[in-house]
């Protein structure tokens, strides 16, 4: 149970940066496109490849999720990346 705990953490605590990246003023368009595209993608039962299909449906969202996300994080200046950081570790840390 801590195991799924921690990943649930994990999780939110990832998706609240991406949001903070894309809400930021200062992270270009394609970075934001490409991130909300990722995003979508993972939260939409719609697949470019269907799961039905043996290795090929699950290898694209292991692919496909990752490179987005990893295309986009790269076009995102560091600074803008560090203070999102900041802002979505604090912003899970504290009660609400």
């Amino acid at each position: 149970m801590r195991v799924l705990a921690r990943i649930k953490g994990k999780l939110k605590s990832e998706l609240a940066f991406y949001r903070c990246l894309i809400a930021h003023p200062r992270t270009p368009r394609l970075s934001r496109i490409l991130l909300g595209a990722a995003i979508a993608y993972f939260l939409t039962p719609i697949d470019i490849i269907p799961d039905f299909i043996p290795v090929l449906g699950h290898l694209d969202d292991v692919l496909i999720i990752p490179g987005l996300i990893w295309l986009g994080l790269r076009l995102i200046p560091v600074e803008v990346s560090a203070s999102c950081r900041l802002v979505s570790t604090s912003s899970i840390d504290s009660p609400a």
